[in-house]
């Protein structure tokens, strides 16, 4: 049985919100190769992208919510790639970004994996690589958000 459901971070960046949105809201920009992919890709309500990844595979990412500049909302099937996106074979990613004195609180909340198909391994690797991905991914989005600030 799957202990954990969901991967929670937090982080605040020295930049401020327009800039992290901007970032945040290209749809599928933690799952590529290279964040130039998805540059100038804007989230749009109810749209499926698909964000190449050429170690990994394709994945689409569905914009589930998009409330400008705070939140934005995303599914994607990591644990699946190439496959098209099902309520048992994708997790919920929520971003949540604050104003803080000109800087940005930058949370990350990805949840679904218990209702994951496959089972109780393949749930639990799929959260285990999610979790390590995360942090990479959140200090890339905070490099990349404080460097254009400079």
């Amino acid at each position: 049985m799957l202990i954990e459901d969901r991967i929670e971070r937090e982080t605040l960046i020295e930049a401020p919100i327009e800039r992290v949105w901007a970032l945040v809201s290209e749809p599928g920009w933690w799952a590529v190769h290279d964040p130039s992919e998805v540059a100038g890709t804007v989230a749009r309500q109810g749209e499926t992208v698909v964000a190449p990844n050429s170690h990994y595979g394709d994945f689409p990412v569905h914009v589930e919510r998009v409330e400008p500049p705070t939140y934005v909302a995303y599914r994607w099937a990591s644990a699946f790639p190439g496959n098209e996106l099902r309520d048992d074979n994708s997790t919920l990613i929520e971003f949540t970004l604050a104003d803080v004195a000109g800087k940005t609180r930058l949370r990350v909340v990805e949840s679904g994996f218990g209702s994951l198909a496959g089972g109780d391994e393949l749930q639990r690797k799929a959260l285990e690589d999610n979790t390590g991905g995360w942090a990479e991914m959140i200090e890339n989005l905070k490099a990349r958000s404080e460097q254009r600030s400079a």
